[in-house]
């Protein structure tokens, strides 16, 4: 909502929409471009083997870097703790996390 005159609204008092713009994005493994590192937050429950992504490190609170896409889509490689590993995109929509922001 736009006010047009001269007082101060009070997100621009307080600031929050710099507090907003600032915060990290959060979005799905399969969106994280090339580079970019991040934190899982959570796996949503419709997630097909859960078991076996924890079983490789991928659990919340793991920091993790998307090191490369597939050129036809349906590949992501990872790079989890030492390791690189490739997951299906189709999983990677399922699993939620908070970019990191770069140095």
């Amino acid at each position: 909502m736009f006010i047009m005159n001269d007082e101060k609204t009070p997100a621009a008092e307080t600031g929050a929409s710099a507090r907003t713009a600032a915060a990290p994005a959060e979005c799905t493994l399969a969106e994280l471009p090339v580079g970019q590192s991040a934190v899982v937050i959570y796996m949503k429950p419709s997630l097909r083997g859960k078991k076996k992504f924890a079983d490789v490190g991928i659990v919340p609170g793991t920091m993790l870097e998307m090191e490369a896409h597939a050129p036809f889509g349906g590949l992501l490689r990872i790079k989890v703790m030492e390791s690189s590993l490739s997951i299906h995109r189709d999983d990677a929509a399922n699993i939620i996390i908070r970019m990191q922001e770069r140095p």
